[in-house]
């Protein structure tokens, strides 16, 4: 699991495999992540290379505060420069900061678009496998259930019969206590 980010915020929280975790095909039937080995080309957002890794930093930062309150200071400081007088290369209509936030929204919504589509691929991915884990989970647990049954099935049968043993030895007890008196009375009788 990553690392909390507070500028990332709250985003992610749920429990991943890293890449360090993916790079390896999860192993064993009890491995946490056996359910995401199909999905694991979905892992990276843009790749594993050093743009793919910049790409989505880049588009991740586009939706922080901290983006936003920049990108507003450094709006204010070009409006008040301008129009202050104390530059004057962009005056009033403002067309060159105009030509900024065009430029900057045509990089930044594929990014940003590229980066939905993809974590919707992610997420779609990671829904199948917790579902799979599910089931496989109910399937565990209903074969435990049955063991269990037929665990519960074997002692009443084991208790059957061990009642049925306790009380012929309870019967042949008596019996024996009987021909134990009877053999007693005969020989006391027949020394008489």
């Amino acid at each position: 699991m990553r690392p909390y980010d507070p500028q990332q915020g709250a985003r992610n929280t749920m429990p991943t495999p890293t890449t360090q975790e993916t790079s390896a095909v999860p192993e064993g039937p009890h491995h946490p992540f056996r359910f995401h080995a199909p999905h694991l080309h979905l892992a990276p957002v843009f790749g594993d290379d050093w743009f793919g890794i910049k790409a989505e930093a880049f588009a991740r930062f586009f939706g922080t505060p901290t983006f936003l309150v920049a990108q507003t200071f450094l709006v204010a400081v070009w409006i008040v420069l301008n129009v202050a007088g104390v530059t004057q290369f962009d005056l009033y209509p403002f067309i060159l900061l105009n030509l900024a936030f065009s430029t900057q929204a045509a990089y930044a919504a594929p990014l940003i678009l590229l980066a939905q589509t993809r974590q919707a691929d992610r997420d779609k991915a990671h829904t199948e496998a917790d579902i799979q884990h599910r089931e496989a989970l109910a399937a565990a647990s209903a074969e435990q259930q049955s063991v269990a049954l037929q665990q519960s099935a074997q002692m009443l049968a084991l208790l059957e019969q061990n009642l049925v043993l306790t009380q012929r030895v309870e019967e042949l007890s008596r019996r024996i206590a009987t021909l134990t008196t009877e053999v007693h009375q005969r020989l006391v009788d027949h020394e008489a």
